[in-house]
């Protein structure tokens, strides 16, 4: 598995936690992670060859 993959699978798993209505801790742990891999995300994004660059 990529790590894009891997990331969404746990962005998804965490979205999926955030439905079962949480208690205030959790829910806040909860939006922590999801932050954190957004960040990942993005930053694999950036890093990602432009496929402009590419022609």
């Amino acid at each position: 598995m990529t790590t894009v993959a891997t990331l969404l699978a746990r962005k998804q798993q965490l979205l999926e936690r955030l439905q079962e209505d949480p208690g205030p801790n959790e829910r806040d742990e909860i939006q922590r992670l999801l932050e954190q891999i957004e960040s990942a995300l993005d930053a694999l994004e950036r890093a990602r060859p432009s496929d402009r660059s590419a022609q």
